[in-house]
């Protein structure tokens, strides 16, 4: 049955004012504890995206500000951890080209800030694919329900994805065609919406 429109507005007007009240706190906490300004972003987007979703559940003043700082430590605990699989993810790449053992930590570190670019690269609908099966450990199944498409068209992207980042941290000449040239065998990935609209929002 759908929400009444009293009760509805009455939803805005507080999500509108934990939003004003909280916005520039949560972001100067997620400031000090992140090292990208993008990482800070989604941050304070994914903290105020659960806050809409479970605006129910969010205490009165003062206890709401804790609430949503609980929520801001969880999400850049999540961030971190993301960070973590990233860097083993490159070791494995480096190591998988060259045949060596792994980088060194210098090496690694360089190589990380080639890899983020390299990220930076990739087409959205790429990079999304692969951030939610690699860093959030998303099925291809479960990454097709958030994007809005078929898992296949996942898997699709993903590998897609791994393919263009290794051809482009490799140190030397990479196999196959050169890096970012379409689609893996020439076949265009299935649509995904272009945005996903959690429950209730």
């Amino acid at each position: 049955m759908p929400e009444p429109a009293d009760a509805r507005d009455q939803r805005e007007r507080r999500f509108r004012s934990l939003y004003q009240e909280y916005y520039r706190p949560l972001q100067a906490y997620a400031v000090r504890r992140m090292d990208a300004q993008a990482d800070v972003a989604d941050v304070v987007a994914d903290v105020f995206t659960t806050a809409w979703r479970r605006l129910d559940d969010i205490p009165s003043p003062p206890d709401d500000r804790l609430w949503l700082y609980g929520v801001a430590r969880r999400v850049i605990a999540g961030k971190h951890r993301g960070r973590q699989r990233l860097r083993n993810l490159l070791t494995r790449l480096e190591a998988h080209h060259d045949g060596s053992t792994g980088p060194s930590r210098e090496t690694a570190d360089s190589l990380n800030e080639r890899l983020l670019a390299a990220l930076r690269r990739l087409g959205s609908a790429e990079r999304e694919a692969l951030q939610l099966v690699l860093w959030e450990q998303l099925s291809h199944a479960e990454a097709a329900e958030v994007l809005g498409c078929s898992a296949n068209a996942v898997a699709i992207r993903v590998h897609r994805a791994k393919a263009k980042l290794r051809d482009t941290l490799g140190p030397g000449p990479g196999a196959g065609g050169p890096a970012g040239s379409g689609p893996a065998g020439g076949h265009a990935a299935p649509a995904c919406s272009a945005t996903y609209q959690p429950n209730g929002s």
